[in-house]
């Protein structure tokens, strides 16, 4: 079966369980590393989530994968946070980034750099607008969001 469709059964399996509970399926990741294969979950609530909530859904889905595994390889299941610095998957995760400091990189340059890091000060669903500070220096800058090649939330210091 191929990744996108293992991660597309995985979240099929898990998502009445997160729903029911109040958590936010963030990530699905099926990867090989190194001879080992890994199936991760990245998943988050108001507030954060705890150890113990992880252990809870990684219970709940491992039971699931018993009675119907769509990966034939042995694998390492991991149910974790996405992190303080979470990845923005989707237009839904952008929009609650507003107002937030953001990393994101593009796949072709915008006024000279693939790179930008600020206030995320606003997303229309077409447009990011970050405020980013270089060198002492505040500009706005306008990011296509078909551009984005990845975004996250950032911890600036």
């Amino acid at each position: 079966m191929s990744t996108p469709k293992i991660k597309s059964v995985v979240e099929q399996m898990v998502q009445p369980y997160l729903d029911e509970n109040g958590f936010e399926l963030v990530d699905v990741e099926y990867v090989k590393e190194g001879s080992n294969y890994f199936l991760r979950l990245f998943v988050d609530k108001e507030g954060g989530i705890d150890i113990e909530e992880c252990g809870l859904i990684s219970e709940y889905l491992s039971l699931q994968l018993d009675d119907n595994d769509p990966i034939p390889e042995a694998y390492f299941l991991e149910v974790s946070s996405p992190g303080a610095e979470r990845p923005l998957k989707k237009p839904e995760d952008v929009y609650k980034a507003i107002d937030k400091n953001v990393y994101v990189t593009t796949y072709e340059q915008i006024d000279g750099t693939k790179e930008f890091e600020g206030t995320l000060l606003s997303f229309d669903g077409e447009e990011m607008v970050i405020e980013a500070v270089n060198k002492g220096r505040k500009s706005k800058k306008t990011i296509p969001y078909a551009k984005v090649a990845s975004a996250r939330l950032s911890i600036m210091f």
